[in-house]
């Protein structure tokens, strides 16, 4: 546990916190997810200090530093922004951190250290769980489980944090309470945890662990309905495992593209049909009804739902080293008209290209030159719209002597799509000349 003592050495706010309990006759232990992080060689983002002073001592007694008080069964407060877990243990201060430890989440969460014996309280076993990539409740899981279901959530991401798997009683009490998420936990909480899974090295795994214990269907149901669908003659692996291979191959610090990574797919279960012996998905880009509901029930802002949809209608859009001026605009276009920025949408082309076990994915070297091509031919171009057209509806009634009406928007469609080819007609004498050309079909 060396490396716990050198991040608190650094951590000059949290060391302040610890002598000040222990000059003062008070236990502290830093506690749950620092611990289970060091002891997987990664640096804690946060730290949790446990001590058996109340909330009114420590309010007393760091009376001039930012305190911040939380939580009623479970108190805690925070310190300069570091939290101070001292609630839990109130009525059983005689075997304390035990006490404390024994109503956390997991036994991986439910360990503890003492930075003046430099040992760790471990009552549960949360060493030799993580060793074995084990994820168990602790002490009483049913409790556990009815204290909070959203621990159920929880505990899948875990699985997938530490590329592990469910002890038995784990797992049985998670299918047979996973009933309980439609009532009794609130969706932003679930969104939560999602956007946290898609921080993690391998969110595919949290989304397995989800399917495993039932908890994807109550979640991302139309997710789940693609699980054992083919992918069809152009994939060598199901619609599921494309989509957890498309998710991992994006950033992680980018979790809303990450997630429409792992939804982009869903459609193909809408759009399913049989041809020639073969299940084809033509237009499954275009269904986005049940990706929409499942992220607007899970309480998503409406913006990442309209990020997320748009990235699932333009991902079938074709990535080329032959892109030409011509398609580089029609490309700009159809992400101005989508709200995308360029680079996640060749960052969703790019993850599409690599979750497929029937083709050859693009190399780094390949990437590059089409990545290349592709960014030259948009230099110092802006998307051209509608409404850059150097001619008007108003200018084509007169030039053509007719009436208002929607034969007027038909034409000055053709000319923009005559305009996107060949950006030099864009001049009114050009455009008069074209509109008098014009025939529209009654």
């Amino acid at each position: 546990m060396k490396g716990i003592l050198t991040h608190i050495e650094e951590n000059t706010g949290l060391w302040f916190i610890i002598d000040t309990l222990k000059k003062n006759g008070f236990q502290a232990y830093i506690a749950g997810g620092a611990v289970r992080d060091i002891l997987l060689q990664k640096k804690p983002e946060d730290f949790d200090i446990l001590t058996n002073a109340s909330i009114k001592e420590l309010a007393s007694l760091f009376k001039d530093q930012k305190v911040k008080t939380m939580g009623k069964t479970f108190p805690i407060c925070t310190i300069n922004g570091i939290e101070i877990s001292s609630g839990r243990a109130k009525f059983h201060l005689s075997d304390f951190p035990e006490s404390d430890l024994a109503q956390r989440d997991f036994t991986i969460n439910s360990m503890a250290w003492d930075p003046i014996s430099k040992k760790i309280i471990d009552p549960f076993n949360g060493k030799k769980d993580l060793e074995d990539a084990m994820i168990r409740f602790t002490k009483d899981p049913e409790k556990r489980i009815a204290e909070d279901p959203a621990r159920m959530v929880r505990a899948c991401r875990f699985a997938a944090l530490i590329d592990g798997s469910f002890s038995l009683s784990s797992l049985e009490l998670i299918l047979a309470n996973k009933d309980k998420l439609d009532t009794l936990v609130a969706k932003e909480r679930i969104h939560s945890e999602i956007i946290k899974a898609m921080g993690l090295k391998r969110p595919s795994l949290f989304f397995k662990a989800l399917k495993k214990t039932g908890l994807l269907s109550k979640i991302f149901p139309g997710l789940d309905r693609c699980h054992g669908l083919d992918g069809g003659p152009h994939h060598g692996e199901t619609v599921f495992e494309h989509s957890m291979m498309v998710g991992d191959a994006l950033p992680k610090n980018l979790s809303v593209l990450r997630l429409a990574g792992f939804l982009h797919d869903v459609g193909k279960f809408d759009a399913a049909k049989k041809k020639d012996g073969s299940l084809t998905f033509a237009g499954h880009e275009n269904e986005t009804k049940a990706v929409i509901h499942d992220l607007e029930r899970l309480r998503f802002p409406n913006k990442d739902i309209a990020y997320i949809t748009s990235l699932i209608n333009t991902h079938m859009r074709p990535l080329t080293d032959q892109t030409t001026p011509k398609a580089a605009r029609r490309l700009l276009l159809m992400l101005d008209k989508s709200g995308l920025d360029y680079g996640d949408f060749m960052r969703m082309r790019i993850a599409d290209k690599k979750g497929n076990l029937a083709k050859r994915p693009y190399t780094i070297s390949e990437i590059r030159i089409r990545l290349k091509k592709l960014f030259a031919q948009m230099q110092g171009q802006k998307a051209f719209q509608m409404n850059h057209l150097k001619i008007n509806g108003n200018d084509i009634i007169q030039i053509l002597g007719m009436a208002p009406g929607p034969d007027v928007g038909k034409i000055k469609q053709q000319l923009f799509e005559m305009v996107l080819d060949d950006p030099e007609l864009n001049n009114y004498n050009d455009l008069k000349k074209l509109c008098l050309s014009l025939q529209i079909k009654k």
